[in-house]
């Protein structure tokens, strides 16, 4: 067997869907050089909105809801929540309920999240959901949305994997619900998604300043740590339109989500993943540091990440330019299964692998020469041409399910087994 055949995809694939939209924040104010002297844009427009005599606020009101009640879901609580999130910046008064759901409504916009790419995919099964096909694996599957102004944000999959490598993704809800969100006092907040009938109705946008360009190709494990307490933990990029640095999301198969920073030395970069348990009592990832090799982090503390180390470098053709993990590894009987990705010629992404040690995850001990996936002449274009990655992969026994990206547009899957990926290798 050669590398390229170890894996058969599948005829399913995820595309992009520009009707599906979100509500979610919107502000203004004048630019610097005409603020001066002048009532913040935000209460000169609210005093327009009082200024309107009590007829003409009805028929705003008839016409704002007549439509959104047919895209969104309890969308007149969404907008009156997001009345009371700008209430300290519009002054004294007393508001009715009509006044108080326009000036939501002028301090939210309609978002299409996914109108320009549905890509990036990273997936975990469920804990403890009981599948609907005998021997199957109920699944969460994140991925990452792209919509106007190049902003990206994360929406949600479930489906179920069973025998004969029959997959079925659940159809995404019509609906696009924005999360209940809870500023804390240290800087991280609290994502409530009470509102959301499914997974496939939450989506994660941008909240914090250093997410305002976009969220960015959330990394998922099933992370069991040392007193037995399971939990779904994704890493993601925050990306504020110059820097980028690591973020956690934690409890996502969950009504609610924590949402907080990564500090140290090692977090102001790209695609950390951790381990789905501690090593010698400590947490411990991957990344790319130095934007060529794969690193190994290893701290005491989940949220802060001061050293590391590089232990795999570009060493074939395919992957000259940049190595990279692409989600948490996978403990098989033989170590740490890793699904990689390697930059190439033409800035072409592909998809390996390499077997760390179980014991010592430095120690490399095995590792694909040439890629398992790669762009194919009729998957060269896309939004970014000749790429073909990852965020992460599924393993069941020894089978494998390999969700991936396309041109940076849309999600394809691929099917496969261990067994096929380790004869493929080489030592390191």
């Amino acid at each position: 067997m050669n590398a390229a055949e170890v894996f058969t995809t599948l005829d399913i694939e995820l595309k992009p869907d520009p009707s599906r939209t979100v509500v979610r924040p919107f502000s203004f104010g004048y630019p610097a050089a005409f603020a001066r002297d002048r009532l913040p844009r935000a209460q000169v427009v609210v005093d327009r909105i009082e200024a309107l005599d009590d007829t003409m606020r009805a028929r705003m009101r008839d016409l704002l809801l007549t439509p959104m009640r047919e895209r969104h879901r309890n969308v007149e609580q969404v907008l009156l929540r997001r009345f009371d999130e700008v209430r300290g910046d519009i002054g004294e008064g007393e508001f009715d309920e009509d006044e108080r759901l326009l000036i939501g409504a002028y301090f939210s916009q309609e978002y299409a999240f996914e109108s320009a790419a549905l890509f990036n995919p990273s997936i975990v099964c469920v804990p403890d959901a009981p599948p609907s096909m005998p021997g199957g694996l109920r699944f969460i599957m994140s991925l990452r949305g792209i919509g106007e102004g190049h902003i990206s944000s994360i929406t949600f999959r479930t489906g179920e994997w069973g025998p004969g490598d029959r997959l079925v993704i659940d159809p995404p809800s019509e609906h696009g619900v924005p999360p209940q969100i809870e500023r804390q006092d240290d800087g991280w907040v609290r994502l409530v998604c009470e509102d959301s009938q499914e997974a496939s109705e939450t989506v994660i946008f941008p909240v914090l300043p250093s997410q305002r360009q976009g969220i960015e190709d959330l990394r998922l494990v099933n992370f069991t740590d040392h007193d037995g307490v399971r939990s779904v933990i994704g890493t993601y990029t925050a990306f504020d339109g110059k820097d980028a640095r690591q973020e956690m999301l934690r409890g996502v198969d969950l009504r609610t989500v924590e949402m907080r920073p990564l500090v140290g030395a090692m977090t102001g970069y790209k695609g950390m993943a951790l381990f789905p348990r501690r090593i010698d009592g400590q947490f411990v990832m991957l990344g790319r540091q130095d934007s060529e090799n794969i690193w190994l982090l290893r701290s005491d503390d989940m949220n802060i990440w001061e050293t590391g180390e590089p232990i795999m470098a570009p060493k074939y053709p395919w992957e000259f330019v940049q190595l990279g993990n692409c989600g948490s590894p996978t403990e098989i009987d033989e170590g740490w299964l890793v699904f990689t990705h390697g930059v190439g010629m033409v800035r072409g992404y592909c998809i390996g692998a390499c077997l760390l040690d179980k014991d010592d995850p430095s120690k490399v001990i095995a590792r694909t020469p040439s890629p398992l996936l790669f762009p194919s002449a009729e998957q060269r274009g896309g939004y970014v041409p000749n790429v073909t990655y990852s965020c992460g992969a599924l393993v069941n026994g020894r089978r494998i399910l390999l969700p991936y990206a396309i041109g940076d547009e849309f999600s394809a899957f691929a099917v496969g087994t261990v067994d096929d990926v380790l004869s493929v290798m080489v030592p390191a």
